[in-house]
């Protein structure tokens, strides 16, 4: 078993255990601790003690030890994406690239001497000089999702704790191995104990932590019901507070598309990670003519897609995280077909009775944007397929569904991508690509029921988020 993390001891401490399963073979192979109530406030006092010393340290030393850090954690490459393998069942290639993606936000972190640096106006009248500068909010708290385990700390931890603030970090008690391990490679890259701490646990520690008065600020991403809770619970108590939330992200295909382009593209927004992230393209919409190739195309790539366990050499599509969520995401497809869908390729045959939590691809035609399966986050390798006439269809059918997380558009047309680009009500939008993840350097800009507070994640956002703007006026 694998304990807490405080004051850079493991602690095994607790109430009972969540087990971690391997998804894709739906075995338990450890398990981790949740947190009593005392020992959430263990790691919260640790993190404000810590605080006191870490908040003076040079900014140039904190970055210096994040550059260690981010070169250990290099070191670990392929164990941290194996790790993510074994405990979330994604192929070894989406882990590495999930890892990557994290590491790219330490290498964003790093420049924290550039990012951190504030602004001076001179004599600004009568021998008055007029300055702000940034220094750190104070204790965070980080609350990650299972769906990517190593990447989503490492959009929070690194970028909050160059800035000068300590971490409390809870991840999703089903995939939390990839936490422990973070951290445990943070303090031998030699950042300081109590740093950055990780308690274990369910939604109790979550609101322990959320409703704490020594946490100043909250990282959340999770599901939509849970972000918004988590956005009113923390604002109310005048914590600062990121919360990203669900998604139903929207593929428009126009009949210029180029199709060798935009048929894989699907297919990898739709399928991989096995469609559980919040960018996913869980609805394609079929503009005009592109209705019946898309269709036909689409279903031959799903189809030729191998389901397997993530570990094995060729697989595309890996299981889904636990039984009960399996047999959600199959709930779905069966009240698709009462609301009047046509399954046109089924993954439920076949995979249900076999070991693990596995489920293939699925493509549902004719729904429609008001069903259940058109409105709401499933979460899984399910596919919807909308018809529109025309472009602005197409962008009243995004504009009606409550989320605003990702969209993208598939043609050769400038006209058309632009006026997709500035009239979707989208915070990342995609020209010709799948799956809109923007890069370190930029915002993760979730939009409506996707995202509740004002500064998104990592980049510029992550900066102004994890720093507070102090103005000194002064007159010698």
């Amino acid at each position: 078993m694998r304990g807490h993390i405080i004051k850079g001891r493991e602690v095994w401490d607790g109430e009972g255990q969540w087990p971690v399963f391997d998804p894709a073979r739906g075995e338990v192979f450890d398990a981790v601790p949740q947190a009593r109530p005392e020992v959430v406030e263990q790691a919260v006092a640790a993190a404000v003690e810590a605080g006191r010393e870490w908040a003076r340290v040079s900014t140039l030393e904190r970055v210096r030890l994040l550059f260690r850090y981010k070169a250990v954690l290099e070191e670990h490459f392929e164990e941290l994406a194996a790790l993510v393998t074994h405990q979330h069942g994604k192929t070894l290639e989406e882990a590495r690239g999930e890892v990557r993606r994290g590491l790219e936000v330490v290498d964003f972190a790093c420049g924290a001497a550039t990012h951190i640096q504030g602004r001076t106006l001179p004599n600004v009248g009568g021998q008055v000089d007029q300055l702000w500068y940034r220094q750190p909010v104070g204790v965070v708290a980080c609350i990650t999702p299972f769906n990517f385990p190593v990447m989503i700390p490492l959009w929070m931890v690194p970028l909050a704790v160059v800035m000068g603030n300590t971490v409390v970090l809870k991840p999703s008690e089903r995939t939390p191995l990839g936490a422990v391990r973070l951290a445990e490679l943070a303090l031998e890259a030699g950042i300081p104990a109590g740093v950055i701490n990780v308690v274990h646990g369910d939604g109790r520690v979550v609101n322990q932590l959320v409703e704490h008065p020594a946490v100043a600020a909250v990282s959340f991403v999770g599901s939509a019901a849970i972000a918004r809770r988590v956005y009113e619970t923390a604002a109310q108590a005048g914590k600062r507070v990121q919360a990203a939330g669900g998604a139903k992200n929207h593929l428009v295909v126009m009949p210029d598309a180029d199709w060798a382009q935009a048929v894989p593209a699907v297919i990898n927004s739709a399928f991989g990670n096995a469609g559980e992230r919040c960018l996913a393209g869980s609805v394609v919409v079929a503009v005009g003519e592109a209705y019946r190739p898309l269709l036909d195309q689409v279903v031959e790539a799903a189809r030729r897609l191998k389901v397997g366990p993530g570990d094995e050499p060729g697989v595309d599509v890996g299981p889904l995280i636990r039984a009960e969520h399996r047999d959600r995401v199959c709930g779905y497809i069966a009240q698709g077909e009462r609301e009047g869908a046509r399954v046109v390729l089924d993954g439920r045959p076949g995979y249900l009775e076999r070991p693990g939590f596995f489920l293939g691809p699925t493509i549902l035609d004719a729904v429609t944007p008001s069903s259940a399966v058109g409105r709401e986050e499933i979460f899984g390798p399910v596919l919807s397929v909308m018809q529109a006439e025309s472009l602005e269809e197409a962008l009243r059918i995004i504009e009606a569904n409550p989320y605003g997380n990702m969209a993208a558009i598939f043609t050769q047309s400038g006209r058309a991508a632009r006026r997709f680009r500035e009239g979707v009500q989208c915070g990342m939008v995609g020209v010709n690509v799948g799956v809109a993840q923007p890069l370190a350097y930029y915002p993760f800009s979730g939009w409506r029921e996707s995202f509740f507070g004002d500064l998104h994640l990592h980049g510029p956002d992550g900066v102004e988020f994890y720093t507070r703007k102090k103005v000194v006026v002064e007159r010698w």
